[in-house]
């Protein structure tokens, strides 16, 4: 991480003019009478005793004076929207300059300066920009960034305004692995988003970023098993959740093979209701034990064997006795169940009430292995087969019309048209 890649805003003027600037705009909260006394102090440390070493000079004594002013700071000041956002520009910019990055201490003191900024009074508009400034500011590589981002998680979780950061879970995931932070951090750090939209009801969010926070835990980690059990007992309980092949992408589920949900997990991705039905019976405690719903479950693996048969029938019609027999429902109901599942995404389908048959148009198949690369495969050759025989009528069709309009042509060219030896035969 190099300096170059700070993005400097220095105001006009020299080191203790820039520091005066500052302190006196720290000043402005403080009655006036009490302003030249809190002033006098800098002013004093940045005067240059005769016989030493010049400030713009001294590397250290610029450090501990930017430190000083850096723990004054205790809200946004007293100042207009344009005054805050250049303070925090100006105070960032020296700190990026004279204050080692990497260092513990200075991880320390900005990440306090960020909290600040997001719990302090006044406008949130005038927060998010300060702080949006000062991340793309800071170097790319740099873990602060890590530290801003989450005081503007907390800015915009206090003010129910989650929205407003317009980021989304690849855009984090690629940011963590520029950031030079600690895979600890990073771990922490997702699990905190979890917990932050969880709370603010966004649950396809949170779940999202609960896959991305157990792909970060080391399967050998404590914390990888009761972390993965929690993230299956998510998909399970989710209501919009019917994709489980990226969890069993994940090695803390996988390391979890042995435990009761993950046998659920199985029959969820691949089973069907009679599976369900035989595991139920057999962990009678476990679908309370993590929250569980039974009729939820109920109707997603019901959900399921819809897209299992939709995917076997796709571009066919299927009776509704087939699909009543398959879901262990009555005819009756099988349109509902239709609807639900072109609602879920899981088919798209056509109902023929007249026949009693649905035709399949598209459906999504629950895990693509084998079995379904081949159901792909087949499907392809029988769509290329078509193709060439569609090829061949077009090519025959094109070939008769064309000897036709030859006849077609000859007929109709005038005699006077003709050329002389043609002329002669027809005398």
């Amino acid at each position: 991480m190099s300096a170059t890649d700070a993005v400097s805003v220095f105001a006009e003027g020299t080191f203790e003019e820039q520091i005066l600037e500052l302190v006196n705009y720290l000043a402005l909260s403080l009655p006036e009478d009490q302003r030249p006394p809190y002033v006098q102090p800098f002013q004093d440390t940045l005067t240059t005793p005769e016989g030493q070493k010049p400030l713009e000079d001294d590397v250290e004594r610029r450090k501990k004076i930017l430190v000083t002013v850096l723990g004054e700071v205790k809200g946004l000041g007293e100042g207009s929207e344009r005054e805050i956002e250049g303070f925090f520009n100006l105070l960032l910019s020296h700190s990026l300059v004279l204050l080692p990055l990497d260092a513990p201490e200075t991880k320390e003191q900005l990440a306090t300066l960020f909290q600040t900024i997001s719990s302090a009074e006044g406008s949130s508009s005038t927060k998010y920009r300060i702080l949006s400034n000062l991340f793309n500011a800071i170097p790319r590589s740099s873990g602060l960034r890590l530290s801003v981002h989450q005081a503007l998680v907390n800015l915009a979780s206090t003010n129910d305004e989650l929205d407003n950061l317009a980021v989304n879970v690849s855009e984090v995931e690629k940011w963590l692995s520029e950031w030079e932070v600690s895979a600890e951090e990073k771990v922490e750090f997702l699990k905190d988003l979890v917990e932050v939209y969880a709370k603010a009801g966004d649950l396809a969010t949170s779940y999202q970023y609960q896959l991305s926070y157990v792909r970060s835990i080391p399967s050998s980690s404590p914390s990888a098993e009761p972390a993965a059990l929690e993230l299956i007992a998510t998909a399970l309980r989710s209501p919009t959740v019917f994709d489980f092949d990226p969890l069993f992408r994940l090695d803390a589920v996988v390391a979890a093979k042995s435990h009761e949900l993950f046998s659920l997990l199985q029959i969820f991705l691949n089973d069907g209701l009679t599976q369900f039905q035989a595991w139920e019976s057999s962990h009678a405690d476990a679908i309370s034990a993590y929250n569980l719903d039974k009729a939820q479950l109920d109707r997603k693996i019901r959900l399921l064997s819809f897209a299992t048969l939709g995917f076997q029938n796709i571009g066919r019609d299927l009776s509704y006795a087939t699909v009543a027999s398959t879901l262990q429902i009555e005819e009756a109901d099988v349109e509902r169940w239709v609807i639900d599942a072109i609602r879920a995404g899981l088919i798209t389908a056509k109902i023929s009430q007249t026949t009693r048959t649905l035709n399949i148009i598209r459906a999504t198949p629950r895990a693509f292995e084998r079995e379904q690369w081949e159901a792909l495969e087949k499907r392809l050759v029988a769509w290329k087969t078509g193709l060439t025989g569609i090829l061949e009528v077009v090519a025959a069709t094109k070939k008769k019309s064309g000897g036709a309009a030859e006849v077609a042509a000859v007929a109709a060219t005038p005699v006077e048209a003709a050329t002389p030896a043609t002329q002669e035969v027809a005398a």
